[in-house]
Parts: structure tokens; C-alpha cells; sequence
């Protein structure tokens, strides 16, 4: 499939450089002893972390329909949103015991140039991606590049606290490191509840589309007499409807047949994310 193609070279760019910036934060954190700084770093390799996750799972949902699947595999991705959510839980529960080790153990924290140096590149390589992704998942209607956006958006507010954290420290005050550190975990459980609450609307079936619009463009066409009983249910970009709708009772068969598809063809065009609709028929009393 074409859009789960691009999404995966989306993913493939944003690895690289989610990875890089890891690495950068994590080192320098580690050698300088900060805590705010080295727990961003983690946050920012569970960026690249849910990536590679993201990459599996939208392999995956790529896969055609089969006798075991008939619906496709699209969920996978969803799958793969869950996913990213648990790992962000798993990150925030890490930096939340180090803040408190830091709380407990004051320490001692190096303040560079290179610290300001390495925490303003990471920043405005994160805006880059943030951006980016953002752009295309709303583009791909892709909710995992969505919730990954939203992911490495938290890693932009993480940074400024981690610049916070280190002017703190070099005027003196480096228990506002391990504050940080915990500002950084609610800001990181915020996402993950966000990310979570979202994958899991499409997987409990939750409603996608306002019944009463469908309904206004049903009731347009010529011979349908009344529509009820809609639901809606999927993903984003791909979107099941199902409904009823009441016509003559003596109307021959491969009239009612036209209707069907009548209405089919005037949700698709009207939704472009609706790819299945089942319509049952009913004589209007």
C-alpha cells in the first residue's frame, strides 16, 4: 500500500535522527552528572525505540486481507500506538526514580558551553521532526506517526526544562535538576495517556463520523424514504459504516440493489477514509 509505504520512510528519517540526539544527551548527561539531562536523553531513545516498533507494525499492517484476516490488518498500527504509550509509562517510571535518587543524594552537576550547545541543537533538530511528522501523519491520516509526533513533541518541553535545569545549577541551585526531572515524567505520562486514550477508541469500535451528516446526504438520494441504525467505527483513514434504509415495499429488487449502491458511492465521495459500507434494506411502512 502506497500511504503505509511513505509512512514507513517517514519513520525511517525520524529514526536516524531521534537516535542521534539520544546519544548525544545521554553521553553528555552521563559524563556532566545530569540527571535532567541524561533522563531526556532515555526519553529521546525511546523516540528512535518507537520507531523500529513502528516500522514492525506498520510492515505488518501492510499485509493484504487473508482467509484469517478478511478485514485486513490495518489494527497492527493501532497495535503499534499502544505500543509507543507503554514504553513512554516504562520511560517516565526510570527518570522518576533517578529524580528521586537525586532528591535523597544531592549531587553535583558540570555546567558547559557544549551542555547549552548539545540541549539547543537536540531542541531544534526535535522541532524539525516534530514538524515533519506531524505534517505527514495528518497528510497519510496515519495515527501512529500522529501519536509519535505528539511523542517527540513532549521531547521540545522536555528540552527547555533541561536548559531550565542546567542555568539552575550554574547559579547554584542543582536540586532544580531533580525537579526538572520530575516536571519531565508528568509531561511524559500526559502523552502516553493522550496516545493511549486515542488507540484505544479504535480498538473498542468508538463512533468516527457524525451519524446525523451521513444521514443528510443518504436522505438526498431519489427512492430512499428514511435511514436509521448507523454506525461508524476504524481508524482515521479507514473508516466501516454500516446502516439501514427504508424504501418502497413494492420496489423491484434490482432497484433496491441501485440504491445500495447509490448510497455507497455518495459516502465515499462525501468521506474519502470510508473504504467499507453495508447497507441493509428495509420496506418503508
Amino acid at each position: 500500500m502506497i500511504r503505509l509505504k511513505e509512512v514507513r520512510h517517514v519513520l525511517i528519517y525520524t529514526l536516524f535522527l531521534n537516535m542521534a540526539v539520544a546519544l548525544a544527551k545521554i553521553i553528555y548527561g552521563y559524563k556532566t552528572n545530569s540527571i535532567s539531562m541524561f533522563s531526556d536523553g532515555f526519553h529521546s531513545f525511546f523516540d528512535g525505540t518507537s520507531n523500529v516498533i513502528g516500522l514492525i507494525g506498520i510492515w505488518i499492517a501492510s499485509q493484504p486481507p487473508d482467509e484469517s484476516h478478511p478485514y485486513g490488518h490495518r489494527k497492527f498500527e493501532t497495535l503499534s500506538t499502544i505500543a509507543i504509550a507503554v514504553l513512554i509509562f516504562f520511560a517516565g517510571l526510570e527518570i522518576l526514580k533517578k529524580a528521586y535518587h537525586g532528591l535523597r543524594e544531592p549531587h553535583s552537576i558540570e555546567v558547559t558551553s557544549m551542555s547549552f550547545i548539545i540541549m539547543s541543537i537536540t531542541l531544534l533538530i526535535n522541532i524539525g521532526v516534530m514538524t515533519y511528522e506531524r505534517k505527514k501523519g495528518r497528510e497519510l491520516k496515519s495515527d501512529f506517526l500522529i501519536a509519535d509526533a505528539l511523542h517527540t513533541n513532549s521531547d521540545i518541553f522536555v528540552s527547555l526544562s533541561v536548559i531550565v535545569s542546567l542555568i539552575a545549577a550554574k547559579i547554584g541551585y542543582p536540586i532544580i535538576d531533580s525537579i526538572a526531572a520530575i516536571i519531565i515524567v508528568i509531561l511524559i505520562a500526559k502523552i502516553g495517556y493522550g496516545i493511549l486514550k486515542s488507540a484505544t477508541d479504535v480498538l473498542s469500535d468508538a463512533a468516527r463520523i457524525d451519524t446525523r451528516e451521513i444521514k443528510d446526504i443518504v436522505m438526498l438520494i431519489e427512492g430512499i424514504k428514511e435511514c436509521h441504525e448507523i454506525r461508524t467505527r476504524g481508524r482515521e483513514d479507514a473508516v466501516h459504516i454500516d446502516l439501514h434504509i427504508l424504501i418502497d415495499p413494492g420496489e423491484q429488487i434490482h432497484k433496491a440493489h441501485d440504491l445500495a449502491h447509490s448510497v455507497e458511492e455518495v459516502i465515499k465521495k462525501k468521506f474519502p477514509s470510508v473504504i467499507d459500507v453495508v447497507v441493509h434494506i428495509e420496506p418503508y411502512k
